[in-house]
């Protein structure tokens, strides 16, 4: 699916060090505003899968590294919601794309999740240079240039950033869905496959909100229609 015009994945060098962020390495040759963008929840079994694009600009590069950011699955929740506030009011703009279950079901987690790239990107109101996306999969159709950074969320500050914004947001959201669905402990598994997530799947069955398209909601049991019907 990559466009050949496109820029080619940049890979992680092992020997870049931890504060080596490509923003402040002469290796990136880029020039002008960043757009950092990155997903969470492709491997949850519950819920929508989002992405952020943030632009970040120069003068809160020290600030972050100051505040020690850096992959969001790497910190506490507590100073995710921290470095979230923080950079939400740093950046020169940033935005929040997801894409529904129903989707991910229609066209597979892998689409799903540069959907929802695509949807932030196409959000923000500040129009970035260039679009830096975690991974190796060019977003397809994206009208902005773009380069993808494999473990982008260790290398560049603005991916780093929209990877905890991403996941505050996301996890938010799985908190409020959690009220209505009690039975699968989504307040602490925020929609992953824990062991009390599956044993739920198999004594209750998938809620509409369950990824269907995904092995262990395929379940059916007795009180599979009682989840829908709430």
């Amino acid at each position: 699916m990559a466009d050949t015009e496109q820029t080619a994945t940049i890979r992680s060098p092992t020997c870049l060090g931890e504060q080596n962020w490509l923003e402040l390495s002469t290796m990136s040759g880029i020039q002008g505003l960043i757009a950092g963008v990155d997903e969470v929840g492709r491997g949850a079994l519950f819920g929508p899968v989002v992405a952020a694009a943030v632009i970040l600009p120069d003068h809160a590069l020290p600030k972050l590294i100051a505040a020690e950011i850096k992959d969001s699955k790497k910190l506490s929740s507590s100073r995710r919601t921290q470095l979230a506030q923080q950079i939400s009011l740093l950046a020169v703009d940033w935005k929040i794309g997801f894409a529904s279950t129903a989707e991910i079901d229609r066209m597979n987690i892998l689409q799903a999740t540069l959907l929802a790239m695509k949807r932030a990107v196409l959000k923000l109101k500040v129009q970035p240079k260039i679009c830096l996306i975690d991974g190796n999969q060019l977003v397809k159709d994206l009208p902005l240039p773009q380069q993808t950074i494999v473990k982008g969320d260790e290398r560049s500050l603005a991916i780093a950033s929209a990877s905890i914004v991403a996941k505050v947001w996301r996890d938010e959201l799985v908190l409020r869905l959690a009220t209505k669905y009690p039975m699968y402990d989504l307040v602490h598994n925020k929609g992953y496959g824990s062991q009390r997530h599956l044993l739920a799947l198999q004594q209750y069955g998938s809620s509409p909100l369950h990824r269907k398209s995904f092995r262990p909601c395929q379940i059916t049991t007795e009180c599979s229609s009682a989840v829908a019907e709430r």
